[in-house]
């Protein structure tokens, strides 16, 4: 997609599809209180386009609402897209990314492959840079489609995305923050990409392949190895897990190192950011039901979170040293495979009695933690979609966030004010840390069924020691699985921008 931005007036500008966005300005309260929709611009033209219909209570300006008007009134555009921010007061820079993803998506049935998209110029807690970086991510986002072997596919992708800013604004503020979100947009993308392969098409050597190649475009060091690093590294726990497949592992790094002039302080922090990629997760010996396990292929969504970001954070060159490792393996149930009640140690010389074959996301995260403090690493953060009881406690709206440091927490929670993710803090103690100890060997890779999601991240805590470190359980979020306005169903590339900007915090 060609995403540009422009500084001409909208009324004038020949296109498709134009969209403007509007707003619920109604403050009042009470049953008799209604939507008093308004478009977020100045242009007198566009208001008095859209006036009657605004007039109708047709259109009530929800969030992500749509209505299109064809041969609007004294404008040059063909269609005007009214798309709806919901409530004034409670828009915000994420309202737009939605809009701009909900317009992306309305254009594709329509077989639309151009549209103008104009910023709103009144929302008080959305400068134009935020919006103008937010409106190309959400048009990216909203670009994707999942349908990628159907034989019948029709590309419904859209060709020209143009957003429209006031010629007033700052040109070079905008123009940069215009080319971040396309940046952003499409390594969120390429994150998703991976996560939609089936586990035949994308086995760990080919996501060894696809990383480095990704790599090589965007100027990347990376190394892949496999089955003889592991043993040479005395990954026990890693390959514990993949010993049961006849696909051999793949252990990336991926490394980016500024200039030392480049950094903003000489002997500042290396971050290191972990991913779980288990390109097919059976659950091995413990092996999970039949029902949705076709589903498992998203078990790589940790490992391609990292994969997206590296690719961002090599292209917009933040001023801190950033290391990048996924353990990629299939957890297959053949005769190698490994069984509950077995003892495997791990890279860092911990034992770990295996009680369940399927907690296997956090034995290959184990021996990436201990390995990213091995490269250097001084401050860790790992994605992975590691329990189904981080979806029970914070269903579909929220991955988990566990830490054992405030002031790296602190900079993550920060940074989701710029990428929009929601993560909801749960805790990690000691009290949770006894229900992980093993009677045969140092712990154990389940702590049972009750709290769930914080026993994993205890066990992982375990690997992270001391280095200050940041565990991110996207499980309920790496899968879309109802269309939305603005994104289509399926992978969602969760965790790419929160961890791209958890990187920059530390380049400020």
């Amino acid at each position: 997609m060609n995403a540009q931005l422009s500084f001409h007036h909208p009324s004038e500008i020949e296109t498709e599809l134009l969209v403007v966005p509007a707003a619920d300005t109604q403050t009042a309260k009470g049953p008799d209180a209604k939507p008093a929709p308004a478009l977020l611009t100045d242009d007198a033209a566009l208001q008095a386009a859209a006036a009657a219909v605004l007039l109708s209570g047709e259109f009530k300006a929800g969030a992500n609402e749509t209505l299109l008007l064809h041969a609007p009134a004294g404008l040059k555009a063909r269609r005007l897209l009214l798309v709806g921010l919901g409530k004034q007061a409670k828009a915000t820079v994420h309202s737009v990314r939605s809009a701009a993803g909900t317009a992306v998506r309305a254009c594709k049935p329509r077989g639309l492959r151009e549209l103008v998209f104009v910023l709103p110029e009144e929302l008080d807690s959305a400068p134009l840079p935020a919006m103008a970086r937010a409106a190309a991510e959400g048009a990216f986002l909203g670009d994707f489609d999942p349908d990628t072997y159907r034989s019948d596919r029709k590309d419904l992708s859209i060709q020209s995305f143009t957003t429209i800013a006031p010629a007033s604004a700052s040109k070079s503020a905008l123009e940069a923050a215009f080319a971040e979100g396309r940046i952003v947009g499409q390594s969120q993308n390429f994150a998703r990409s991976l996560v939609n392969e089936p586990g035949n098409k994308l086995t760990p050597t080919l996501l060894g392949q696809r990383a480095a190649a990704m790599a090589a475009e965007v100027g990347l060091h990376c190394e892949v190895w496999s089955t003889e690093k592991l043993h040479e590294l005395k990954m026990g726990a890693f390959w514990s897990v993949s010993q049961g497949s006849a696909e051999p592992p793949a252990l990336i790094v991926l490394r980016y190192e500024p200039q030392a002039s480049q950094l903003a302080a000489p002997e500042g922090p290396v971050l290191g950011l972990v991913g779980k990629g288990i390109t097919f997760d059976t659950g091995g010996i413990s092996i999970k039901p039949a029902d949705k396990m076709e589903m498992m292929k998203y078990d790589m969504a940790g490992g391609a979170a990292m994969l997206g970001a590296m690719r961002a954070i090599a292209l917009l060159k933040p001023r801190v040293r950033v290391l990048g490792i996924v353990c990629a393996a299939e957890n297959m149930p053949d005769g190698m495979a490994q069984k509950p009640g077995d003892v495997q140690t791990a890279m860092s010389g911990t034992t770990i009695e295996i009680i369940n074959t399927d907690a296997e996301g956090r034995l290959v995260l184990a021996d990436g933690l201990h390995y990213a403090k091995q490269l250097g690493a001084t401050h860790l953060i790992d994605a992975a979609t590691l329990t189904g009881a981080c979806v029970v406690a914070l269903g579909t709206l929220n991955g988990g966030a566990f830490s054992n440091n405030d002031e790296a927490y602190a900079n993550f929670h920060a940074a989701l004010d710029t990428s929009g993710e929601n993560f909801w803090r749960l805790p990690v103690s000691d009290e949770y840390a006894e229900m992980i100890k093993s009677d045969i060997a140092d712990i154990k890779n389940t702590g049972g069924r009750h709290g769930g999601a914080i026993t994993a991240a205890e066990f992982l805590r375990v690997f992270a020691g001391d280095t200050p470190w940041i565990h991110l359980d996207i499980a309920g979020m790496a899968w879309i699985e109802d269309a939305r306005p603005y994104i289509a169903k399926g992978p969602s590339g969760v965790a790419v921008r929160s961890i791209l900007e958890w990187v920059r915090r530390y380049s400020a």
